[in-house]
């Protein structure tokens, strides 16, 4: 959809998105909030492929992954803050709205960047007019679901003949993608919806799968760590946003130090921030049923191993990249990203869930969390091994 100005699909995208958080804001029913947070997903999706493409063409060389490690830190800062802001506006009450207030704060903050978006944001469009891929679109839109659907609903039915049907059939589809993108690419008159060719850059390919199993990992301990600390072990929201603060100032003095890390190291900075990341999850899992005083350790630790990794890693997979290859391989990061989030979610969902049986608070609550906590290195593990994958080099 580049060839329609990617400033102005970032911007319709963050037009629709504070439509649809003022619609979940207001919204009368779980049916309504449901539909509207369905409609903040799409607009997401709109936004967030055109935030690594702008980025990619506006800053050549070094500069580039500079811009990269940036769009990096703030979307970790995001996810640890949103916690923090979430909690303080649900105890705060304003007004009486509760947690509505946690949509309608997008309201002022969306608005403020639409307008520097439209003041500073140079417009870009991808070369040619060709029609868009809506065939590989449904592809992978379709074997998407066709594997998430499954491990949500998997568990709590028994596991029935569907899901694993679903799961064949995810893998046709995946083939299929790739056989009609690979189609279209041999014609040059149309545009596939992801050029193949990037895969034969080792640094794409292996740092896609790496991006893939880091967020999955990242986005599953921000769901268990909530629970744990909301129905494990009784904190209030306010509370649970306070201490997740502790993960930021992890987060922050590591990233601080990634980038010349990385540029020491080259791709093993990002195994040693695995390897910590690691090390954080095996001290939440001994202090589990210890005072919230001795969980401090491993917030710090453990935010220190998502700085470590997440600063560079955007920048290790995208920056070497043609220019012209920008607008694909931002979509397909941005992608993968969501994938890894959703998947992620699912499969300790799983996990948890199973391990916690009918119990939802207290000691129930705190065995799931322990119980989730191996596969969650397992996650931070499987990083640590795919970047050695990586091409070694320092960057400059």
């Amino acid at each position: 959809m580049t060839h329609y100005g990617r400033r102005r699909m970032f911007a319709a995208g963050l037009e629709l998105f504070t439509l649809a958080s003022l619609a979940c804001g207001i919204a009368p029913n779980s049916e309504v909030l449901i539909g509207a947070r369905v409609v903040q997903g799409l607009a997401a999706a709109l936004m967030a492929p055109q935030v690594l493409s702008i980025l990619g063409l506006a800053y050549p060389g070094a500069d580039r992954a500079r811009a990269f490690t940036a769009y990096s830190l703030t979307m970790g800062f995001g996810g640890i803050g949103g916690q923090l802001i979430g909690g303080a506006l649900i105890h705060a009450d304003v007004a009486g709205l509760g947690w509505r207030a946690c949509f309608l704060i997008n309201l002022p903050v969306s608005i403020g960047a639409l307008l520097v978006t439209r003041r500073f944001v140079p417009e870009s469009r991808a070369d040619g007019q060709r029609p868009l891929d809506m065939v590989g679109a449904a592809l992978i839109s379709a074997a998407l679901v066709a594997i998430v659907l499954p491990l949500v609903e998997g568990r709590q039915y028994g596991w029935p003949a569907w899901t694993w049907a679903s799961f064949g059939v995810a893998a046709v589809l995946l083939i299929e993608f790739v056989w009609w993108e690979r189609r279209l690419a041999s014609h040059p008159d149309r545009a596939p919806l992801v050029d193949m060719s990037l895969f034969r850059e080792r640094a794409f390919g292996v740092g896609m799968l790496t991006t893939l199993t880091y967020f999955a990992g990242m986005a599953s301990f921000f769901l268990v760590l909530a629970l744990y600390l909301q129905q494990g072990r009784g904190m209030g929201a306010l509370e649970s946003g306070e201490i997740f603060s502790l993960l930021g100032i992890g987060f922050l003095v590591a990233s601080m130090a990634a980038q010349a890390l990385s540029a020491r190291l080259g791709r093993q900075a990002l195994a040693i921030g695995a390897v910590v990341l690691a090390l954080g999850l095996i001290m939440f899992r001994i202090d589990a049923h210890a005072s919230t005083l001795a969980l401090i350790p491993a917030f710090i630790v453990d935010g220190a191993g998502m700085g470590i990794v997440m600063a560079p890693l955007t920048s290790t997979v995208l920056a070497d990249l043609s220019p012209r290859h920008a607008g694909t391989a931002a979509g397909v990061l941005s992608s993968v990203q969501q994938v890894g989030n959703a998947v992620g979610v699912a499969v300790i969902g799983i996990v948890f869930y199973g391990a916690a049986g009918s119990a939802r608070t207290g000691t129930g609550i705190v065995r799931a969390f322990q119980a989730s906590i191996p596969y969650l290195v397992g996650f931070a593990i499987a990083v640590a091994v795919l970047v050695q994958l990586l091409p070694q080099h320092r960057r400059r």
